[in-house]
């Protein structure tokens, strides 16, 4: 089977390569992108079967989508609709716009000009939201702004499509087309909210119910290709109906379930769509107009990274979270390689303007992972040039003065509002201890200012932030944000201010907590470990182990790190197993009324010395009586509490019933 064979072929080239290149610590997208490089048509030509492997690109493509979906919320979504519609409007307008512009200045027409602008104003959102997944930045400001943008990226193409013929001088009924788009994309929209509040959760918890990970399987992969497969039919992308049926699926509880079965397919063919653009290299042709490529490539790095930002910033974000995005939607994406084909077809492209298309877009993807990896240091040095020119001052959505009051002292700062800020803020309240918020959702800071919380809009690791929550100040600080890098870099920040700050850190691993304490925090809890923590504490006090001895305990696993958990510390030996073994307390309830205890004194039943257990209370309606007498009698309903041996109380407890 050619297909086998090639699959077989680009598994073990995708093996080795990635290998090598995860030992140099550089990232896996890479690893799949030179090995489509390396056995495609261009490279040794090792794969026949071109079309299969693309097809099964598209379903990795599918489902990376359908996990960033359910990963989400449709209330989440909703939150970020205006980046969505102004934020990505302004940076697929702008960007035609001006690549247009240049285009035409070289010499060629407008019509060749617009469509060439559609074809750089389209990122990948593939391997943009790959990247920031393995990087945990996902939930990050940043990534949210590049989320909504690449939303927008996706519905557009679309049109873009449509509009193609026309841009080409062919006659067809375009704005009929778009109206029954419109429509048919507002069906989808109701269908998308009918289904997410009230089809979908009964059926997943139907099928739930039968215990079948098969069935779940099965259910959770025909509503991803199912919902795809009918936005793909009335005219919207796969990867868009894909991304509407993981929203479908996170408005359920088991959404995460979900997301769990479908992240190794996920895996694997995403790296199947890798490979497949990797192919797309002429290699002969990439090598002849190197300097031209990568002059072009430099080129829609600063466009496109400039559109971006500005397009975010317009929006009142931080600089440096607007840099952020246009750094992460700097390369051209892969809807952009399905609308070549069209523009190819209508003549809007040469066969040597493609080529150079293919180059620039498969090396600025190649370059994606890197610039992602390296965009803070960009950042930052952006931000320290904008200082020296005094234009570092960022325009909130929020007006932070109406909400900070300039005396605040000696008061808990909160940076990030998801739960555990939430939580926070509210025990801070119910304390009355002074605090602020700092947080970076616009929408979140709007509502909770109405509702009268102390909250900022704006960016922890912008110093100009902190110090308007007068951080140097404050008592203490808790950092309570998904993102490792941002809270690392925060961190920083916060330490250049005040050394003396009390600083808590929320951090998801234990493995994460040696480098942030070396960074300065005072306290992290990971969220891994604490868990266990308070499983154990339970078991410790049903154990009968003392309360100073269970505090004792705990602050020990804490401060050493978390090293009991990891195999790396013996507990302290307070008491042996054997020494609590004989010493159980068990409560039972007296239910029958024929027993051959009830009626009669304690002191002639013998139970230690027949049963080998001792009562030591008992509750009787709403009384308990604490010191049992000898003559105390028991009676049917009583709840007897009683000391022994498991096997003692075991076998007692099967008398009484």
């Amino acid at each position: 089977m050619p297909l086998l064979q090639d699959i077989l072929i680009l598994l073990v080239f995708s093996v080795v390569i990635v290998f090598v290149l995860q030992r140099l610590k550089l990232p896996s997208i890479i690893g799949f992108l030179l090995t489509g490089v390396i056995i495609g048509p261009y490279g040794l030509s090792l794969i026949k079967a071109v079309e299969q492997v693309e097809i099964l690109s598209e379903v990795g493509v599918i489902l990376l989508l359908f996990v960033i979906g359910m990963e989400l919320s449709i209330k989440q979504l909703v939150s970020i609709k205006k980046t969505v519609f102004i934020g990505g409007f302004l940076q697929v307008g702008l960007t035609v716009g001006v690549a247009g512009l240049v285009y035409h200045f070289l010499g060629n027409s407008w019509n060749e000009s617009v469509f060439v602008g559609f074809l750089f104003s389209l990122s990948s959102t593939a391997i943009v939201l790959k990247t920031l997944q393995d990087r945990q930045e996902i939930s990050a400001p940043h990534a949210r702004n590049a989320l909504a943008i690449l939303i927008f990226q996706d519905i557009i193409v679309v049109p873009m499509m449509l509009v193609t013929p026309m841009i080409a001088g062919e006659s067809t009924d375009v704005t009929k087309d778009i109206l029954m788009l419109l429509v048919k994309s507002a069906i989808v929209v109701v269908l998308t909210y009918i289904s997410a509040r009230y089809i979908v959760p009964k059926l997943m918890h139907a099928v739930a119910k039968t215990n079948s990970k098969e069935l779940f399987l099965l259910v959770t992969i025909t509503l991803c290709f199912a919902i795809a497969f009918l936005t793909a039919e009335i005219g919207l992308s796969l990867a868009l109906g894909a991304f509407i049926a993981g929203l479908i699926i996170s408005e359920s509880e088991y959404s995460h379930q979900a997301t769990s079965i479908i992240l190794p397919f996920r895996e694997l063919f995403t790296s199947f769509f890798f490979v497949s653009v990797g192919m797309l290299l002429d290699l002969s042709f990439f090598l002849s107009n190197i300097p031209i490529i990568l002059l072009l490539v430099f080129i829609v790095l600063i466009l496109k990274s400039s559109v971006a930002a500005i397009a975010v910033a317009t929006l009142k974000y931080p600089t440096k979270t607007a840099i952020l995005t246009g750094l992460a939607l700097f390369q051209v994406g892969e809807f952009a390689f399905i609308l070549s084909k069209i523009g190819i077809e209508y003549n809007l492209l040469t066969p040597e303007t493609n080529q150079y298309f293919l180059s620039v877009s498969i090396v600025s993807m190649l370059l994606t992972p890197f610039v992602i990896m390296f965009s803070e240091n960009i950042a930052d040095k952006v931000l320290g040039v904008k200082r020296k020119l005094g234009l570092n001052r960022d325009v909130n959505p929020v007006d932070n003065d109406e909400v900070v009051e300039p005396s605040l002292d000696n008061h808990l700062v909160i940076i990030g509002y998801g739960i555990n800020g939430r939580n926070l803020a509210r025990a801070a309240t119910a304390s009355k201890i002074p605090f602020v918020v700092i947080e970076t959702n616009a929408e979140i800071v709007k509502q909770e200012k109405a509702k009268g919380l102390p909250i900022i809009y704006g960016d922890a690791t912008d110093v100009h932030i902190l110090e308007t929550v007068n951080l140097s100040r404050a008592r203490a600080a808790v950092i309570a944000i998904s993102g490792n890098t941002d809270t690392q870099n925060i961190i920083k920040k916060v330490r250049s201010i005040s050394d003396s700050l009390y600083l808590v850190v929320r951090t998801r691993y234990v493995k994460e907590t040696s480098e942030i304490l070396a960074l300065g925090a005072d306290e992290v809890i990971p969220e891994e470990f604490e868990t266990s923590i308070q499983i154990f504490e339970h078991i410790l006090h049903n154990f009968l182990v003392p309360e100073g001895d269970i505090i004792q305990l705990i602050h020990k696993v804490r401060a050493d790190n978390y090293q009991m958990f990891k195999g790396e510390l013996k507990g302290p030996k307070t008491y042996r197993s054997s020494e609590l073994a004989d010493f159980n307390i068990k409560s039972l309830r007296m239910r029958s009324d024929s027993n051959k205890f009830l009626g009669k004194p304690l002191k002639e039943l013998n139970l230690r010395a027949t049963y080998g257990i001792n009562i030591l209370a008992i509750k009787r309606k709403d009384k308990l009586l604490e010191s049992v007498q000898p003559d105390e009698i028991i009676k049917q309903g009583d709840i007897i509490y009683i000391q022994g041996a498991q096997s003692k109380v075991e076998a007692f407890y099967k008398l009484i019933n």
